[in-house]
């Protein structure tokens, strides 16, 4: 019905999940390695030829029973639907790292200085109930820690547009809450804590807040640590 695009940037997983994908719906479209999250959404939405498109991250594992197959009525074309992703550390199922079908024509023309990619579309949004795949984004120290600090900023920051402060605060909670046995374990408490803190102190600083969308920036701040901790 729409447009598939499979957007990556590094992931270590990302061509598994781009064959498994094509696989299942062979006219999916790629944007690979484009910097900044906005401009890879732009460039997406460019690659797309149908008013609504559905983009898939590059860690997203697709769910078997996800079909891509949901129609927007006419009345909802200018609004950003997500659906749930399964989180492999926490368990928590909510839109982070889920499935987007976003309108193409106001991605194009999205705001890029907000922190928030999705709320930079639309002042419309609906949440999915349905768990469209596991966001593994654990399957390095950085890419772990990365994937848990950028959330737990917006969480923390509450830099998002319309976000329910009661609902919020669990997931913050639950990302901070260290969870044994999961891969890369100590990188997603490590990010997620120190993500909480930057988000705490620089709330309201947009131009500070903008900064974990900069991957380089991103890899000096992780730098700090050694590596070789990666159980």
């Amino acid at each position: 019905m729409y447009d598939i695009v499979f957007i990556s940037y590094g992931e270590p997983n990302a061509e598994a999940n781009w064959e498994r994908l094509k696989k299942r719906f062979p006219l999916a479209k790629r944007v690979k390695d484009v910097t900044g999250i906005h401009q890879a959404h732009i460039a997406a939405a460019k690659k797309a030829f149908t008013k609504m498109f559905w983009v898939v991250d590059g860690d997203a594992e697709i769910l078997d029973d996800f079909n891509f197959d949901h129609e927007v009525s006419e009345y909802d074309l200018d609004v950003v639907h997500v659906w749930r992703s399964r989180n492999p550390i926490n368990d928590l199922e909510y839109g982070y790292g889920g499935v987007k079908l976003l309108p193409r024509k106001l991605t194009l023309d999205m705001d890029i200085t907000k922190p928030d990619m999705t709320t930079s579309i639309s002042t419309k949004f609906k949440a999915m109930e349905q768990v469209s795949n596991i966001t593994a984004f654990n399957t390095d120290p950085f890419n772990t820690w990365k994937s848990a600090f950028r959330e737990c900023v917006k969480l923390a920051s509450k830099v998002i547009d319309g976000q329910v402060d009661e609902e919020t605060e669990v997931r913050l909670m639950t990302w901070c809450t260290y969870a044994d046995k999961r891969q890369f374990n100590d990188w997603a408490f490590l990010g997620a804590e120190d993500g909480k803190m930057y988000g705490m102190m620089k709330a309201g600083d947009i131009e500070a807040l903008s900064k974990i969308n900069d991957f380089k920036w991103l890899h000096e701040f992780f730098s700090r640590y050694p590596v070789s901790k990666n159980s």
